[in-house]
């Protein structure tokens, strides 16, 4: 019988401390092996206890776990579930987490201190069972650092219209840092939009596409409902709503949908590549990253057969979870597999 995984419950609200940890202890594969206050706390519990996962608030006094992640990733290399409120300030911690080594976050339903934490329950349960089975190297060596030779700029004979030519990008656990890797590799005049679904909920989106732009030398946003997509810009999902577009012309606006969850998800990728798909773009470019399930595999297959199509996926080796890309490798429609740090230049080559 394998052994249970270890988990370090972190947050300065007692509630949410005992409420996180009856959640957690009442499954026979987590044991919950104590119990921190505040970010100082974290850090030594962390070096004596050596879990195998923290859950780690994000606004905490003492120490904020942001500062806490960031010592613990120094000095004792573990994968961290964030735990954060929906407000402004919560999501700009929670993505600059992601970006520090996080290995992904759950929301908070009402604030700090929540009745409904249940809500996210079987979430949490599965990140934590998800976050146990990956190695901690799979977190600490991903590379972001950008090059400066695919920092020029790029000749490309397609510079026509934003319908001519669309890259859409599907990622889920893994993605913020992976989606970092991708667009700062990109040059400033890159000369074709960019449509990416990121399984992230709403409230999240928004600071992850501002804290993208400030890094990146293209243009990231939260898509809008019902705005032309540009050549150079890079339009990410906002949470709780699936990402299509439609042909207005020879433009493509951009239809924002709150219907079922797809796959689990909302966005969810096959939801943008079957959209692709009906609209009959001239050409595409799929790239399928870091993620857990199969989203993106059932819509791969029908843009693939709806339009000229090339297919990246990130490799097993830099995928913090081999999911996502391992289910369009299998469709057999994947053209070239590529570590995290490579994706970037082999899309530049097909422009």
């Amino acid at each position: 019988m394998n052994s249970p995984i270890k988990v370090l419950v972190v947050d300065d609200s007692a509630f949410m401390r005992k409420m996180i940890a009856e959640m957690l202890s009442a499954e026979k594969d987590i044991l919950v092996v104590d119990k921190a206050r505040n970010g100082q706390e974290a850090v030594e519990k962390t070096k004596m206890l050596k879990p195998d996962v923290i859950t780690l608030d994000v606004e905490m006094p003492v120490m904020s776990g942001l500062d806490a992640l960031k010592i613990i990733m120094r000095e004792s290399p573990t994968k961290v579930i964030m735990v954060s409120s929906i407000t402004k300030s919560g999501a700009e911690a929670t993505i600059k987490a992601m970006e520090f080594g996080a290995f992904d976050f759950i929301s908070k339903p009402s604030g700090s201190i929540s009745l409904d934490i249940d809500k996210v329950k079987n979430h949490l349960i599965k990140l934590v069972r998800l976050a146990g089975s990956v190695k901690t190297n799979k977190i600490t060596n991903r590379k972001t650092e950008v090059p400066m030779l695919a920092r020029t700029s790029i000749k490309s004979d397609n510079q026509g219209s934003a319908a001519e030519m669309v890259v859409a990008v599907g990622t889920s656990t893994g993605g913020p840092k992976a989606l970092q890797a991708l667009l700062t590799r990109l040059p400033e005049d890159f000369p074709h939009p960019i449509l990416i679904v990121q399984h992230m909920p709403k409230g999240f989106t928004k600071s992850l596409s501002e804290r993208l732009d400030h890094l990146s030398r293209i243009k990231v946003k939260e898509a809008e409902d019902g705005e032309l997509i540009k050549k150079g810009v890079a339009y990410i999902a906002p949470g709780g709503y699936h990402l299509t577009i439609r042909k207005i012309g020879t433009s493509v606006a951009i239809q924002l949908e709150h219907k079922a969850l797809v796959n689990g998800h909302r966005p969810s990728v096959d939801v943008l590549f079957q959209s692709i798909a009906s609209q009959r773009i001239k050409r595409a470019v799929a790239i399928v990253m870091t993620g857990m399930g199969q989203d993106g595999k059932k819509g791969l297959i029908e843009l693939h057969d709806a339009v000229p199509l090339t297919v990246l996926a990130e490799s097993e080796a830099t995928s913090v979870v081999f999911g996502m890309p391992k289910a369009v490798i299998e469709s057999g429609l994947v053209d070239e597999v590529k570590d995290l740090d490579q994706i970037a230049q082999t899309l530049l080559k097909y422009c």
